[in-house]
């Protein structure tokens, strides 16, 4: 019998190897001290599965692992979270990914990743009827991420979860191929929510202006469109609305690590629970500043009501 569950995360799952503040100068010594060093789990998908268990949602993961120590790892973290790791794949032959995170003085991260490891290796194969069934929402967490996850196959994904009845949202990463909105004219229409950050969705449309960007996914059928603009908050728009929310203004930025996927976390526990629009941005961009605070993608949340009080700080801005 298949779980029913709040959401259904699909992407990547993997660990994160992070140093903070590591600078270029590495490259010419050879040897350099940080601050913090730190592993931590990662991924996009499954950073937005942990904050939502973290929240006190139900989330089922649909991921791909190996069986080696990393892999091992994130098993134990999504069993503690209390996750349905039912469709967490395990395939003894790859490499679970591991991504080096080095981390500015300023709280920028920049990636070195493992081209053979789990990071792309999901599949369209992968993802059973069975993974689909009894869910709320579903969100395809890592657009640009997997080679095999096309426009093709991510409209075969949405139609099947369609069809299951699920109200469907996707965040994104940077666009690998020069891939432009056209690349996608087959999946964006099946979309509810879209997520992705000025700069991804900047690339994406060839355009800068927040309405001009957020219009262009609107023409190509995107049901709602949600910016993540950093230390400027977070820019909301459909056909009828629109809306600018402010960031908390008191964070102090360590890591933004996860910032963009604890953002899109939090706006979906919120969407779930019947808040408008400006109030889940409120409370994604309120989730996404303890994140920023700490190293590492997920370990800033740990309850509801910590968010909320940043959440009654930025509503205030937002009237």
């Amino acid at each position: 019998m298949i779980q029913k569950t709040d959401f259904i995360i699909i992407g990547a799952s993997i660990l994160d190897v992070l140093a903070q503040p590591v600078s270029a100068d590495v490259f010419e010594t050879g040897s350099v001290s940080a601050d913090h060093t730190a592993m931590h789990t990662g991924g996009d998908a499954l950073n937005e599965a942990a904050v939502l268990a973290a929240l006190g949602a139900s989330v089922r993961l649909v991921s791909k692992i190996g069986t080696d120590y990393a892999g091992n790892y994130i098993q134990a973290f999504c069993r503690n979270a209390g996750m349905d790791t039912s469709f967490l794949q395990e395939e003894a032959s790859l490499e679970t990914g591991v991504n080096l995170v080095l981390v500015d003085a300023s709280g920028e991260r920049h990636f070195i990743t493992s081209r053979n490891g789990s990071l792309r290796k999901l599949d369209p194969a992968d993802i059973s009827d069975e993974a689909l069934a009894g869910g709320r929402y579903l969100c395809f967490a890592s657009i640009f991420v997997f080679p095999a996850f096309d426009d093709a196959a991510l409209a075969g994904l949405f139609s099947r979860a369609k069809a299951n009845g699920l109200i469907l949202c996707a965040d994104m990463t940077k666009r690998k191929n020069g891939e432009t909105l056209e690349d996608m004219k087959s999946s964006l229409p099946l979309l509810d929510y879209i997520f992705p950050n000025y700069e991804e969705a900047s690339l994406l449309t060839g355009l800068y202006d927040e309405d001009e960007i957020a219009d262009a996914f609107l023409a190509y059928g995107v049901g709602c469109v949600v910016l993540k603009a950093g230390a400027s908050g977070s820019f909301i728009k459909t056909k009828e609305e629109r809306y600018w929310i402010p960031a908390y203004p008191h964070a102090r930025c360590l890591d933004t690590t996860g910032a963009g996927d604890t953002f899109t976390a939090c706006f979906l526990d919120a969407l779930s629970r019947g808040k408008t629009l400006p109030e889940c941005g409120s409370f994604a961009n309120a989730g996404a500043s303890i994140c920023i605070e700490r190293m590492g993608a997920t370990g800033g949340i740990r309850s509801r009501e910590q968010v909320m009080e940043r959440y009654a700080v930025i509503t205030l801005s937002v009237r």
